[in-house]
């Protein structure tokens, strides 16, 4: 079980970023108009441009906590940090939810305005995926 908790932690050092560079959703104003694929770094270039402090609110919560208690796990697996920082790492772990709620909350908005059409594109199912993966490796780590 051990190796297999390390095995999901280390792939998610490659699949995180790889999901912030999917396709989260696809967006279009009208429906006869082309979509446009949005993904965690798309989505966050237009929000630095209109919004800085909401846009560094975002960027912490989605790219940075969760990376940060991926690696602090993998540190942990290998021994090389100590595991009285589990807390640290939950703590890190509940915040990184939050991107995936915020993420919900702006699909169900578009879809609510009803002049433009959202699609979920995989990205979206990558992301999530490994947000939980994430979060279920944590908790099997703090239980040992």
């Amino acid at each position: 079980m051990r190796y297999g908790m390390i095995a999901i932690n280390l792939s998610l050092l490659v699949l995180f970023p790889l999901s912030w560079f999917a396709p989260l959703l696809r967006a279009g104003l009208l429906p006869f108009f082309d979509l446009s694929e949005i993904s965690v770094v798309t989505g966050l270039q237009a929000l630095w441009g209109k919004d800085i402090s909401l846009a560094l609110l975002v960027t912490v919560l989605a790219i940075f906590v969760p990376y940060l208690k991926t690696i602090g796990l993998a540190l942990m697996q290998f021994r090389l940090l100590s595991p009285r920082l589990a807390p640290a790492l939950q703590i890190l772990g509940k915040l990184a939810m939050a991107d995936v709620f915020l993420i919900a909350l702006y699909i169900i908005l578009a879809k609510g305005v009803g002049l433009g059409r959202v699609e979920t594109a995989w990205g979206l199912y990558l992301f999530t995926g490994c947000v939980l993966a994430s979060v279920i490796d944590s908790i099997f780590n703090t239980k040992r």
